[in-house]
């Protein structure tokens, strides 16, 4: 019988990075002077993080991530980039080597001075290099190497689908409700003069008609803002709180959604809330439901402003703007039709009147307008 002989654990030599992968962030640790890594669950948030990345020669390495401002990227401790504004970008770090380092390991930082990187919005992608002649006229054509990033096409299919949903949905309250929605839809009565009480307003603003629009609303606006990739974990107000992945389409669909019903619902409550400390109370019906009716009736445009942008986004980077402007333009137009509205009641000369106006919709507004509209450049 022969003695059995244990064999000598040797541990195989690490794998050579070929991209960037969400799991292998390291953090510098001070104590050792080491980089560790990075453990969502276990490690407190830091404002820079590290990873080993390799650059194959003729080959480009294009890092796609959103950016706050401010957001820097190194390259073996060189700084290669820095966010103006907020936005997307894709870099294109082989242009930012050396030529003779390419194909060796280089050591990629992420530093945001003021809050933290989206890690989760950082994907890398690696394509054939151009021509020495092509790359050098493409170059030349750049004035600089960032680009902002239109959004990826990926999640076109689930929006397609989401919206031919959508247009289910708008079909099957056309049919149950045709009296109600012919009623919402009196263009007339939304640009008309007269003082009198219109059939919509002297109506109650909470009936089955009435949720079934502000889900589809809802819905219609968060595809939209799906498609236009307003990403609001990436801001660093509610970036630890709303973490919602940028591939999961549904899941960040469903999200706006129930923020958008939240946002309806509570503006009742600011309404009720606000007009008993200016004395207003006579208002509160009035206001909301010129409130609703114009989000409602504005709303109906939004699946074709989302069916143009799928269509275009290929073809035309302007229907970026287009889509930007007509959410812009739903948002400013109920206030200006609720401001009218209210004007016809009491004149906006009245100080308690227009302090509640300013309160209620103007601020409400620009809050908007900050999370929704102006996030991101055009």
């Amino acid at each position: 019988m022969l003695p059995a002989v244990a064999a000598e654990y040797q541990p195989l030599p690490p794998a050579a990075a070929t991209g960037l992968s969400a799991d292998n962030w390291l953090l510098h640790d001070a104590a050792g002077n080491r980089l560790i890594l990075y453990l969502p669950g276990y490690h407190a948030p830091a404002h820079a993080y590290y990873q080993w990345v390799r650059l194959l020669p003729k080959q480009s390495f294009r890092l796609s991530f959103a950016a706050a401002p401010g957001l820097s990227l190194f390259l073996d401790n060189q700084l290669v980039f820095t966010a103006p504004t907020a936005g997307r970008y894709t870099f294109d770090l082989v242009r930012t080597a050396p030529a003779a380092q390419v194909g060796q390991p280089h050591l990629l930082a992420v530093w945001q001075p003021e809050g933290y990187p989206a890690l989760g919005s950082f994907s890398a992608s690696t394509a054939t290099a151009l021509p020495v002649a092509a790359a050098t006229s493409a170059t030349t054509a750049a004035s600089a190497l960032p680009l902002l990033r239109l959004p990826p096409v990926q999640g076109s299919n689930v929006l397609l689908l989401l919206l031919l949903l959508l247009g289910l949905l708008y079909g099957v309250v056309r049919s149950a409700y045709p009296v109600g929605l012919a009623r919402i839809l009196q263009v007339n009565e939304l640009f008309g003069s007269s003082a009198d009480p219109q059939s919509f307003l002297t109506r109650p603003a909470f009936t089955w008609l009435n949720t079934a629009l502000v889900l589809l609303f809802s819905l219609s606006l968060a595809l939209l803002l799906t498609a236009l990739h307003t990403d609001f974990s990436n801001l660093p107000l509610l970036q630890r709180v709303l973490n919602v992945p940028e591939s999961a389409i549904i899941a960040r669909v469903l999200l706006y959604t129930g923020l958008i019903i939240i946002f309806i619902i509570s503006k009742y409550l600011l309404v009720e809330l606000l007009s008993y400390i200016f004395d207003l109370r006579l208002l509160v019906n009035l206001h909301y439901r010129e409130f609703l009716r114009t989000t409602l009736l504005l709303g109906l445009l939004l699946p074709i402003v989302l069916l143009l942008y799928l269509g275009l986004n290929a073809h035309w980077p302007g229907v970026v703007s287009l889509a930007n402007g007509c959410v812009l333009l739903l948002l400013t137009a109920t206030v200006l039709r609720v401001a009218r509205t209210l004007h016809q009641r009491a004149s906006l000369l009245n100080l308690h009147l227009f302090a509640y106006l300013c309160a209620t919709e103007v601020l409400p507004l620009a809050v908007l307008l900050k999370l929704i509209v102006f996030t991101y450049p055009a």
